[in-house]
């Protein structure tokens, strides 16, 4: 399936997160696992969509998701990464996976970015779940 953003986010307040791949060590272990476990503490704050992007396609981020029991969040896969590349936050993992998107969250809110989080490489801070909760 695919989504218009536009349309997918309109009238709605988002919290949007990306990962550089789908089952890889952090994204399984902290990333999407805290957004899982902090969904209601989102939904309580006004968020209406927790969604999860990475350059995968819609198989593995199907499989990914119910494997960490994501059910309450929405898996997007960017399968060529042209939205990923359109945000201009990709990055070329070469040997790892080619290219895929920098780690990030963001808050958007009626189709509007009100918080932009980009991770510095290897770094895992501003973009997991707590941070983005902290400041909403």
């Amino acid at each position: 399936m695919t989504h218009n953003v536009a349309e997918l986010f309109a009238g709605k307040k988002v919290v949007l997160f990306a990962v550089p791949g789908a089952f890889t060590p952090t994204c399984s272990e902290s990333h999407l696992p805290g957004y899982v476990v902090l969904a209601d503490q989102f939904q309580a704050k006004g968020i209406d969509i927790i969604a999860c992007v990475s350059v995968n396609d819609a198989f593995v981020m199907k499989a990914w998701g119910q494997a960490q029991n994501a059910s309450e969040l929405m898996m997007l896969a960017d399968g060529d990464a042209s939205f990923t590349k359109a945000l201009g936050l990709e990055m070329d993992t070469a040997g790892f996976g080619g290219v895929r998107s920098q780690r990030y969250a963001m808050v958007i809110d009626n189709g509007v970015v009100t918080q932009l989080n980009v991770e510095a490489p290897k770094s895992f801070e501003v973009s997991k779940a707590e941070a983005v909760l902290a400041a909403l």
